[in-house]
């Protein structure tokens, strides 16, 4: 045994530490994410980053695209200018543009520490200013004057494509976005302005016209790229902060479970160290008080050993209903159901509380049905349910009261145990108060009896295990009434309809009430 206690002890304690390395992750986790947007200097560089990775993803994507577009572009070239030319100048071109897709590759295989450095930056805007200007160069290409028909057209469509293409390509890093598009545009506007003829002023306007489009277009693309990266990193804020809670709430989980064993331990612990010595004060002062060893001469002595015992009596109940009450929360309560008549537990436990009741001059009405079918049900739970409503009842019904025990058909088929007194009532506020464990109304608290505060819990309890309801309805000035139902499913052989009026509500109870006190 002790091997076992051992070998679960030690798989708890490597729970535990997994549990406390996951919890220290996280705050980790937290606390990076807390420290990287509180200060909005490292919002503006993770932004920076972001976009320095979508212009590198961006570039190694279009890594075949860019060299098609140059070989097209030479191949037809070749019908106006020098093939020996184009073809430097399309190796020129791929060149650049390799370049560049080698520079984006060593940044995305770079950690985390190499790309926050600011040497990337000015390393793209170079790369693609000379990228640009290797596109340029076509513009200023000599053009054979006996085939020179077309290709202004030509230059002109090449020159939207390649702006549009690079303007796509850069338009996360504004620097880069002007380096590779404006050299073009120069160029283009400089070669058509160099021609005098109106044609040619018409389309340098429109190039120029074309370059400002296309920096708008570029600066719209950057706002898009920045607004999805705000939500990124709201998002990855919020899964922090969610994580924070997932954490937060396993630890609050594993101290509750670590509380309620420590609480099963002491009870089962305390339940025989008080039990034990309880049962010797209560046997030795009953003893004491009945003078079973002969006379007291002293009056009050005796009257201390009364004392001694009533009190040991009042702890032992209260021993025994905190015990119960952590069973059934436990689930450690089972029922020992069997087949059972409601009507002679009722009148078995009048009979218990008559005693009581006529030492208060209260009577007891015994107002159930005779012939109501047997129910399946654990006969000790409900019979610690009916003695709780009727001693509550009792105890809190003024001297010269009355209580009423009912016992039933519910309009729903089942069977019913309304307890009802003459007291002074609940205020409605407070009915979930009582409700609770170790809850306890005004009027419980001024007239100062003795109680727990949980009798009515170990009630709603058990009834809830039975598959029944527990209500507890009253007024001021008015009286109590508290209800037990149990399902139709839990009576034996019904084969005959319910009595729908014998099913209490609260109008009743109400003008019930209102007729007592009148």
């Amino acid at each position: 045994m002790d091997s076992l206690s051992d070998n679960a002890d030690e798989g708890r304690a490597v729970i535990n530490r997994q549990r406390a390395m996951r919890r220290r992750k996280v705050a980790k986790t937290v606390h990076d994410s807390r420290a990287r947007y509180s200060r909005p200097d490292t919002a503006a560089a993770q932004y920076t980053l972001e976009r320095l990775h979508l212009f590198a993803d961006t570039r190694i994507s279009a890594a075949y695209a860019v060299p098609m577009l140059a070989l097209i572009v030479a191949g037809i070239s070749t019908l106006w200018i020098e093939p020996t030319l184009v073809a430097l100048w399309c190796l020129a071109t791929i060149g650049t543009h390799g370049l560049m897709v080698l520079t984006c590759n060593t940044y995305e295989r770079a950690s985390s520490e190499t790309r926050a450095q600011s040497r990337w930056l000015p390393r793209f805007a170079l790369g693609d200013l000379l990228y640009g200007t290797s596109w340029a160069m076509f513009f200023l290409l000599p053009v054979r004057e006996e085939t020179a028909e077309g290709f202004l057209v030509f230059q002109f469509a090449t020159m939207l494509i390649v702006v549009a293409m690079n303007t796509m390509q850069s338009a996360t890093i504004p620097k880069a976005l002007i380096a590779s598009t404006l050299p073009i545009t120069l160029v283009i506007t400089f070669s058509f302005l160099s021609l005098a003829a109106p044609i040619h002023y018409t389309l340098a306007a429109m190039a120029i016209g074309a370059q400002g489009f296309f920096l708008i277009l570029g600066n719209q693309l950057i706002k898009n790229a920045n607004t999805i990266l705000e939500y990124r990193a709201e998002k990855d804020h919020l899964i922090a902060e969610l994580e924070t809670a997932n954490a937060l709430s396993d630890e609050s989980r594993r101290r509750a479970e670590a509380a309620n064993m420590a609480k099963s331990r002491f009870l089962a612990t305390m339940s025989h160290e008080l039990r034990t010595p309880l049962n010797a004060i209560l046997g030795f002062s009953e003893v004491m008080k009945d003078e079973v060893l002969g006379a007291m001469k002293n009056d009050q002595y005796k009257s201390y050993a009364a004392d001694i015992h009533g009190s040991g009596q009042h702890l032992l109940n209260l021993i025994n209903e905190i015990l119960d009450l952590s069973r059934i929360e436990a689930g450690r309560h089972e029922l020992q159901e069997e087949s059972l008549s409601l009507g002679p537990i009722v009148a078995e436990c009048i009979a218990m509380m008559q005693i009581r009741a006529k030492a208060r001059n209260i009577t007891l009405h015994d107002a159930r049905e005779i012939t109501l079918p047997n129910v399946w049900a654990d006969e000790r739970a409900l019979r610690q349910v009916i003695l709780n409503l009727l001693s509550n009842a009792v105890k809190f019904t003024p001297i010269g009261g009355d209580v009423w025990v009912t016992a039933g058909w519910t309009s729903g088929g089942g069977q019913y145990v309304s307890v009802r007194d003459s007291g002074p009532g609940i205020p409605e506020e407070e009915i979930p108060t009582v409700m609770e464990a170790f809850g306890q109304g005004s009027m419980a608290i001024k007239s100062a009896e003795q109680g727990t505060g949980l009798g009515l819990s170990i009630v709603q309890a058990l009834v809830n295990m039975h598959g029944g309801q527990f209500k507890l309805r009253s007024k001021l000035r008015h009286g109590t009434e508290a209800v037990v139902t149990l399902p139709k499913s839990r009576v034996m052989n019904y084969t005959t309809e319910p009595v729908p009026a014998d099913d209490p509500d609260e109008a009743d109870f109400a003008a019930s009430s209102t007729r007592r006190m009148a």
